[in-house]
């Protein structure tokens, strides 16, 4: 009988223990299940706050949205539309009508008509002409040569005498375009213009 009721106390003890493994394994293993859990509910319970932000922010533009697509019918908006009066220029586009008339351009519009020429020199009458230059007061006089020198020339201004070859300036404006046996052609430097050709005088 001892050895009947020894067998039932082990395995009462042995249930025991078992149960009490059971619930420490239990115990050990629950927080990983916990910690995988949490990210999933945690990005959760973060996603509704963007939704509420959106909400406040665009409660005025869903609201006009709503306003727009209201079916109701508008009765005052159709009053409006049907007391516009169509007022046209006066013309009635079912009688023919003769084309306005093209007024004519004046001259035959090419480039080289005189006619056109003339008007548009009435209308612009461009830059003022420029003054002539006046006469130069040198005189020619003379001139020597000699070999393997180039020639010169003499001239005079009043009780000035010069004496220069081709390409020099005289007298600080003038200068010596071409010598001639019976001419020299000078130009003045100041005024723009074609050299002036001074005859050889005698004396």
């Amino acid at each position: 009988m001892k050895l009947g009721l020894e067998d039932k106390k082990k395995t009462k003890w042995a249930i025991v223990l078992g149960v009490v493994a059971v619930l420490a394994t239990g115990y050990e293993v629950a927080p990983m299940f916990m910690d995988s859990s949490t990210p999933s509910s945690s990005a959760q319970a973060a996603m509704p706050a963007p939704a509420r932000v959106t909400a406040r922010t665009g409660s005025k533009s869903k609201k006009q949205h709503e306003e727009s697509l209201d079916p109701t019918l508008r009765l005052d908006l159709l009053t409006a539309v049907e007391q516009t009066q169509y007022r046209g220029n006066g013309r009635n586009i079912f009688v023919s009508q003769a084309d306005p008339v093209i007024p004519q351009p004046e001259g035959s519009g090419r480039a080289d008509d005189p006619k056109k020429a003339e008007i548009e020199e009435a209308k612009y009458p461009g830059p003022p002409p420029i003054p002539p230059a006046p006469p130069i007061p040198l005189k020619y006089y003379g001139f020597a040569s000699q070999v393997g020198e180039a020639k010169k020339i003499f001239l005079q201004n009043g009780d000035d005498v010069f004496i220069a070859g081709e390409g020099e300036i005289v007298d600080r404006r003038y200068k010596v375009v071409r010598i001639s046996p019976n001419s020299v052609e000078i130009q003045d430097m100041v005024y723009s213009g074609p050299p002036q050709s001074i005859p050889l005088t005698q004396g």
